[in-house]
């Protein structure tokens, strides 16, 4: 009786503890290509780290619009690769429902452009296809493009 008393414990703890962004990115399966690029830039850390973040993250799907001469580029130029992630970040953690229509400011320094059209929120020329996934220092949204910064 008690081996299953430690394990409903065991269980429930493991439950109250969210991954950060990074691990939340891995272990939804849809964003490979954006953690190989966030370790390609030296971001894990800083995503690893307390924020609040808000990413708004392009799925695999986004980053195979980009022409894979144009991808591996970018994946070996760090300094631009740095701009391109930050600009897909905003400081906080915004949830779906709290998100306004108009300039949002990036981690990049730069805004993006948040609209709402036919229905769907768009970010930029993106749009927003899932909403609200939670880690424990922040929250992604994904996103059906990646988003250049001007």
């Amino acid at each position: 009786m008690a081996g299953i008393a430690g394990m409903a414990v065991a269980f429930t703890f493991n439950l109250a503890h969210a991954a950060d962004i990074v691990d939340t990115a891995k272990s939804a399966g849809s964003f490979n290509t954006l953690v190989t690029a966030v370790q390609a830039a030296g971001l894990v850390d800083t995503l690893k780290g307390p924020g609040p973040f808000t990413v708004f993250a392009p799925t695999d799907e986004a980053f195979a619009k980009i022409p894979k001469a144009k991808l591996d580029a970018l994946l070996k130029d760090k300094a631009a690769l740095t701009k391109v992630l930050t600009y897909h970040v905003v400081p906080g953690k915004v949830m779906a429902a709290d998100v306004k229509p108009g300039d949002v400011k990036t981690v990049e320094g730069s805004s993006f452009k948040v609209a709402a059209k036919d229905g769907n929120v768009m970010v930029d020329k993106a749009k927003v296809i899932k909403t609200d996934v939670a880690a424990d220092n922040g929250v992604i949204h994904a996103i059906d493009s990646v988003i250049m910064p001007k």
